[in-house]
């Protein structure tokens, strides 16, 4: 534990010392390509649309923006979860909670650890539509990641100009359909009765091309109560619909039945079986049944949406629109310990809500020559909205738990945005000036039919307009300097603002986040084959969302006093020759409350957040392809629970994993093999915190060593 805590200690050190680190890899880099005219081109220099909003190759962006290709997506994952290949960007965090009832957990530099379920403070976006409510609230599980071609992570200032929560966006875009018609099958299987079965088919003529995808996911889950089945269908169209415009249908559907919830567990329980539930004390039975079990706590998931892009171009210029709508039911059951004593105001333990929710996106990107260099200007409206029906129902019927009772709660909730937005880039010689604007304009409407505890409708308003300036500097063809600075902001959720502290009203008083970003960096090659990424960052900001009360089932939150976040990331990249290859991400970040509120002191740290990350990667693979294999390592600082810090920490932890792959062709055959090997040394660790729980179930449980085996075939007519 103390190698790990000086391990974790040198890197926040290293991190701290980025400029030097930068300034002599652009010494290096002078020396080595002293005669070139360019910029490195190739896989360490690739083009994104994140941020800019159009095609932009991201060394030349003054933003921390990473790219995870396909490679690193697919080829030796089981692509089930997102945190599979997030894991090797720097200031993110993503933690498979080994719960496929509440989702991944996402943060961005600090931004969304508190979320309890899906994903808040971060953005979601798939193939340019929101995977983003308009409060906030987010689900990666809809992410296709059997299709995916790249993912694009967005951190810092530049993510404000995509409005509520976001303090980061992680945006995956689908692979185009192209070539003679091809059907791939993959199988994959793993620990604890994990398999997976995926079947695709693509193909592209006269402009037309087609994509589809089905798969299907079962576990047995890691932690007791935790199976789970996942059924997903994609489908992607394609059409030049003439020579210089474009049209991109998709539809997507995500389908879990009965997906278990383990729910977290005191520390004690943790320390004495990782996979263990929490023992309900005041079950009758004997023996005595944990809380999941007694309440059979589950979730039922039912996804559907569609999804238009058309696009047209005139010349340089383009026009671009976005729409998309559909349907999200579900139901949940929770566990609360109070049974059918529950009071006249609690809501119920069963959750039931059907939301139908659409939007649209338009912009126009104009590019003219303006004082010498080139301005490109994007200006454009974004407006989404969502409506659920939403009951709730008492958990039990008599004295029998886990089953839907007596109506608790009956409304409507309504969720808008109207966010117009404007972005300019102005580049002349070595420079890059970077300008936008976003105002936003929130609207939450709530039409209570349960009238037996008081008549909860309601509204409230919130707008908020979040600027943008950046600089960047190329000092050469191999190093680029910048600066960037934002305003941003974060509502409630929906969920956030369904509770009071004093009772179960809706919390209409609630005041969205605000905060102020600061971020500068440095972008180098080192030679053509290594790259290196730096930045420092500050974010302040006042009215904090936190946790109020969290008893019952039921969860209130406030706002706190101002919070500081400070840290530096570090990336590299590089093709060391004869097929090896290495990876490095380091992240340091101090995250604190630069006021103390309540009972919480100054200084205390924000909970759900590693003071200090790391991921390092060395890998091999044959000329030809045809064999490859690796070598992981992922590394955590400590991790608070909830605010005042006086709860056990989940402690910090190293592990390492191996990975082998393989492929072969033949008569339009395509065949690849993996296997992979987590968790190496079968360390015992906290793999996820569910923040500010009142019964101090904060902890839940990670696998030790843990396999898992796949293989896929392609056949291309």
């Amino acid at each position: 534990m103390k190698q790990t805590a000086f391990r974790l200690n040198a890197i926040a050190a290293l991190c701290a010392c980025w400029p030097l680190m930068a300034f002599a890899a652009a010494e290096t880099a002078a020396e080595t390509a002293a005669q070139s005219a360019e910029t490195p081109q190739g896989p360490l220099n690739v083009v994104v649309v994140t941020g800019s909003r159009s095609e932009h190759t991201s060394f030349d962006l003054p933003a921390a923006i990473d790219v995870i290709d396909a490679s690193q997506i697919r080829d030796t994952q089981p692509r089930v979860n997102a945190s599979e290949a997030l894991a090797a960007v720097p200031g993110l965090v993503a933690r498979d909670r080994q719960n496929y009832a509440q989702d991944l957990q996402i943060s961005s530099r600090g931004f969304g650890a508190r979320s309890a379920f899906g994903v808040r403070g971060v953005r979601l976006i798939a193939d340019g539509i929101p995977a983003t409510m308009p409060d906030g609230q987010g689900q990666a599980a809809t992410f296709n990641l059997d299709m995916a071609e790249r993912i694009e992570v967005l951190r810092g200032p530049f993510s404000a100009l995509y409005g509520n929560h976001s303090g980061g966006v992680v945006q995956l875009f689908t692979r185009d359909p192209k070539g003679p018609p091809a059907i791939e099958t993959s199988v994959s299987a793993g620990s604890y009765g994990m398999r997976k079965l995926d079947v695709n088919a693509q193909g592209e003529a006269n402009g037309i091309g087609y994509l589809i995808d089905v798969s299907r996911f079962d576990t047995d889950g890691f932690r007791d109560h935790g199976a789970a089945r996942r059924d997903q269908a994609y489908a992607k169209l394609t059409m030049a619909t003439s020579p210089t415009s474009r049209l991109v249908l998709t539809a997507s559907g995500l389908r879990q039945d009965d997906t278990q919830d383990p729910l977290g567990v005191t520390w004690a329980t943790y320390g004495r079986d990782p996979r263990a539930g929490e023992i309900d004390t005041t079950d009758t039975a004997s023996p005595q049944r944990t809380l999941a079990e007694r309440y059979n706590t589950r979730k039922s998931i039912d996804h559907k949406q569609l999804g238009m892009t058309w696009e047209q171009r005139f010349g340089a210029n383009r026009l671009q629109v976005t729409a998309y709508g559909g349907n999200r039911r579900v139901v949940q059951y929770q566990s609360f310990s109070r049974g059918f004593q529950a009071p006249p105001t609690h809501s119920g333990g069963v959750v039931d809500f059907d939301r139908d929710f659409l939007g649209f996106d338009v912009n126009w990107r104009d590019v003219r020559e303006l004082g010498g260099g080139t301005l490109r200007t994007t200006v454009g409206i974004d407006a989404g909205r969502s409506t659920d029906s939403r009951q709730g129902f008492e958990n039990f019927v008599g004295d029998v738990f886990g089953v839907r009772g007596r109506l608790r709660r009956d409304e409507e909730d309504k969720v808008s945005n109207l966010d117009p937005y404007l972005q300019a880039e102005w580049e002349r010689g070595e420079w890059v000036v970077t300008g936008g604007v976003r105002h936003s304009r929130m609207k939450f409407d709530v039409a209570d039919g349960y009238l037996s505890n008081g008549n909860d409708s309601g509204g409230v308003r919130y707008s908020h307009t979040t600027p943008l300036v950046g600089v960047l500097y190329k000092v050469s063809p191999t190093l680029n300097v910048y600066a960037s600075a934002a305003r941003g902001f974060e509502t409630p959720t929906l969920n956030e603002v369904f509770y009071s502290g004093a009772g179960a009203g809706f919390n209409f008083n609630l005041q969205p986040a605000t905060s102020t970003h600061l971020e500068a960096g440095a972008k180098a090659f080192i030679g053509s084959n290594m790259r290196v990424n730096a930045a420092l960052f500050q974010v302040k900001t006042q009215d904090e969302l936190v946790v109020d009360v969290s008893s019952g089932g039921r969860t209130s939150y406030r706002n706190a006093s101002a919070t500081l976040r400070q840290g530096g990331e570090l990336s590299l990249d590089a093709d060391l020759g004869a097929g090896w290859s290495a990876k490095l991400a380091l992240s340091a970040l101090r995250a604190i409350y630069d006021e103390g509120f309540g009972t919480v002191p100054k200084g205390s740290r924000l909970p759900g957040v590693p003071k200090t990350s790391v991921y390092g990667e060395l890998g091999w693979k044959e000329a030809a392809g045809r064999y490859g294999a690796a070598f992981e390592a992922i590394g955590n600082g400590r991790v608070f629970a909830e605010d005042t810090n006086t709860a056990q920490p989940a402690p910090g932890y190293a592990i390492f994993n191996a990975r082998a792959q393989a492929k072969q062709e033949w008569a339009g055959w395509t065949i690849k093999e993996f296997v992979r090997l987590n968790n190496l040394f079968d360390k015992q660790y906290v793999g996820s915190v569910i923040v500010g729980d009142a019964n101090r179930r904060f902890y839940e449980g990670a696998p030790g060593r843990n396999w898992v085996v796949g293989v896929s075939g392609q056949y291309q007519f």
